[in-house]
C-alpha cells in the first residue's frame, strides 16, 4: 500500500483568484479533499473526477464535525494510502486549528506538508484599500481574534492592554462581540474616533465595508446589517480605505452571477466576468469530453487534404479536432490547402490558437447564417466538405450544404452530457443564496437545468436571479421550455454577453 500523506492547506480568504499555485497543485491531484464551509466551490472544480469529497465545515449555529473527528477522518484517510488535501479558508496557521491537526498527524507518525494562504485579513485590507501598515502612522500589526466573548473571566484576549500606539488591530470573528470589543478597547486607551472599517466576506463579489470610528462601528454595523464573516480593522490606515478602496470601484461588485457552462468552458468566462468585480458561481449543467472513434479519425485524416472546406461549429469541435489531428500528423501543413469556416468569432479565436486563418465567419453566429455564408460563396457544387461537430450538433447545417450539392461528411469529435448536481457543493450554495443573475450559453445547458430543477430549488430567502442568454439559439430553446429571457447578448459571443451582463447589472 502507498504511504499516506496530508497537505494542510490555506486557502486564502474566499476569492479563487488568490488560490496559491502550490495550493492548485495540490488540490487538482488530490484523492480525499476535507474542506471547510467557508472554502469556494469554485475550488472543487479543480479536484480529479474519482476525489473524494468531505465538508466538515464550522459555521455559527452549525458544526458538521467536531475538530477530534476531523482529525479522526485525517488519519484514517492518510492510513488507506491516500494524498489528503486539508483545505481551510485563509491560512492553516492563523486561527484555524491548523496547529492541532498537525500535531495530531505527527503524533500519529503520518507524513504532512503545511501550505500558506493569504489570511483573511490581508485579503479584506487589500480589497477594502487599507494598508495593514504605512510608515507614517504604524509599524505595529496585531492580529487578534473576537470569536471569545469579552466577558469571561479566563478570556485570553487582554483587550486593554493591546499596544495603541502606531498600530493596526485586525480582528477575526468578532461581528457578535462588536459593541463589547469597542468599549473595552476604549477602556484601555483607544480614542473613540480611532477610525474603524469592517470588511463582509473579503475579496468576494459581495464584498461590503462598514466604515466609522471605534466610538460608533458598533451601533453603524447593527444599520449596516452586518454579518459574519467579516474582519474587524482599528487603526488610522483605516480611513484610508475611502481614497484607496478599488474593488468596490468595479462595475459588477456586489453582484454574484452565475455561470453554467461546462467544466473545461467556464474559466474564460467566469475570468471576464471577476474582472468586473462580480462573484462567479460556476454550476457546470453539463460535461463535454473528447470523443473521436480512431476508425473514423483514420478514415477522415487520410482523405483530409482532398476536403475543400474545413466547417467547425463550435470552440470545442476545434479544440477536439486539433488534438486528435496533432495525434496523426507533426506539421499543420498536412491540412492541404482547403479553406476553413467558422460559426462565429468565438470558433475563430479558438481557430487561431492553432496558427490557422479562418477564411468565412457568417455575420450572425448560428448554423443556418454560417450555411447561408457558404452558398453564397459558389464554392460549394460537388465541393468535399468536412463538418467537425458533437454529439448534439444540429442537422440544419449539413441538409443546408447538401442542398447546394456539397458533398458532406461529419466528424463527431465530441460529446455533451448532464452532470449530476446532487452532491454538487456550487449547486448547494445556488439554492441557499441564489444569485443577481444566471447566463445560459447553449440549449444543452438550459435543457440540463430544467431536467435537474429538484437540485436547484431555491430557498426561500435565496435571491432570485435574472436569467441571461448568449443569443436567438440558446433564448429559442429558453423560450420553448416555457423559462423566462430577462437578456440576451446582441451576438452570440463571450465578450457581447458580459457586455449585456454589465449594461443591465451594472453600476
Amino acid at each position: 500500500m502507498p504511504k499516506g500523506i496530508v497537505y494542510l492547506v490555506g486557502a486564502g480568504p474566499g476569492n479563487p483568484d488568490l488560490l496559491t499555485v502550490r495550493a492548485r497543485q495540490l488540490i487538482e491531484s488530490a484523492e480525499v479533499l476535507v474542506y471547510d464551509y467557508l472554502v469556494h466551490p469554485a475550488f472543487t472544480h479543480l479536484l480529479p473526477d474519482d476525489c473524494e469529497q468531505i465538508c466538515v465545515g464550522k459555521r455559527k449555529g452549525f458544526h458538521s464535525k467536531k475538530q477530534e473527528e476531523i482529525q479522526e477522518i485525517l488519519l484514517a484517510k492518510a492510513a488507506e494510502g491516500k494524498r489528503v488535501v486539508r483545505l481551510k479558508g485563509g491560512d492553516p496557521f492563523l486561527f484555524g486549528r491548523g496547529g492541532e491537526e498537525a500535531m495530531a498527524l505527527a503524533e500519529a507518525g503520518i507524513e504532512f506538508e503545511i501550505v500558506p494562504g493569504i489570511t483573511s485579513a490581508m485579503g479584506a485590507a487589500a480589497y477594502s484599500g487599507i494598508p495593514l501598515t504605512n510608515r507614517s502612522t504604524n509599524a505595529t500589526l496585531v492580529f487578534v481574534t473576537g470569536h471569545e466573548n469579552p466577558e469571561k473571566l479566563d478570556t485570553t484576549v487582554d483587550w486593554e492592554n493591546l499596544p495603541k500606539k502606531d498600530s493596526t488591530i485586525c480582528i477575526y470573528m468578532g461581528v457578535a462581540n462588536l459593541d463589547r470589543i469597542s468599549e473595552r478597547l476604549m477602556a484601555g486607551g483607544f480614542l473613540p474616533e480611532t477610525p474603524t472599517a469592517c470588511v463582509e466576506w473579503a475579496t468576494m463579489g459581495h464584498q461590503r465595508v462598514c466604515r466609522g470610528s471605534l466610538g460608533t462601528i458598533a451601533q453603524e454595523s447593527k444599520s449596516f446589517g452586518l454579518k459574519a464573516p467579516a474582519i474587524i480593522i482599528v487603526g488610522e490606515t483605516a480611513a484610508m480605505s475611502e481614497d484607496l478602496s478599488w474593488f468596490e470601484n468595479k462595475p459588477l461588485q456586489g453582484r454574484k452571477l452565475v455561470v453554467t457552462r461546462s467544466k473545461g468552458q467556464a474559466s474564460e468566462l467566469s475570468s471576464m466576468l471577476e474582472k468586473t468585480g462580480a462573484e462567479v458561481i460556476g454550476l457546470p449543467l453539463i460535461s463535454i469530453t473528447g470523443a473521436v472513434k480512431p476508425e473514423v479519425a483514420d478514415e477522415i485524416f487520410a482523405e483530409i487534404a482532398s476536403y475543400d472546406w474545413l466547417v467547425f461549429s463550435s470552440p470545442n469541435g476545434v479544440r477536439y479536432f486539433f488534438e486528435a489531428f496533432f495525434q496523426k500528423f507533426e506539421d499543420i501543413r498536412s491540412l492541404g490547402f482547403l479553406r476553413i469556416a467558422a460559426v462565429g468569432k468565438s470558433t475563430a479565436k479558438e481557430i487561431k490558437k492553432y496558427f490557422v486563418s479562418t477564411d468565412l465567419i457568417p455575420k450572425e453566429a448560428n448554423a443556418e447564417s454560417l450555411a447561408e455564408a457558404l452558398v453564397e460563396t459558389d464554392s460549394l457544387d460537388s465541393a468535399k466538405v468536412l463538418v467537425v461537430a458533437g454529439n448534439l450538433g444540429r442537422d440544419v447545417l449539413i441538409d443546408k450544404l447538401e442542398e447546394a450539392r456539397a458533398i458532406v461528411d461529419r466528424f463527431e469529435v465530441y460529446k455533451t452530457e448532464q452532470t449530476d448536481l446532487s452532491e454538487n457543493p456550487s449547486a448547494k450554495m445556488f439554492r441557499e443564496q441564489g444569485a443577481d443573475g444566471i447566463l445560459f450559453t447553449s440549449s444543452s445547458g438550459v435543457r440540463s437545468f430544467i431536467d435537474q430543477a429538484k437540485y436547484l430549488q431555491l430557498s426561500p430567502d435565496a435571491l432570485r436571479p435574472k436569467t441571461v442568454s448568449i443569443g436567438p439559439i440558446t433564448s429559442a430553446t429558453m423560450k420553448q421550455i416555457g423559462m423566462p429571457v430577462d437578456i440576451e447578448a446582441k451576438e452570440a459571443s463571450l465578450d457581447s454577453l458580459v457586455d449585456a451582463v454589465v449594461k443591465r447589472f451594472g453600476k
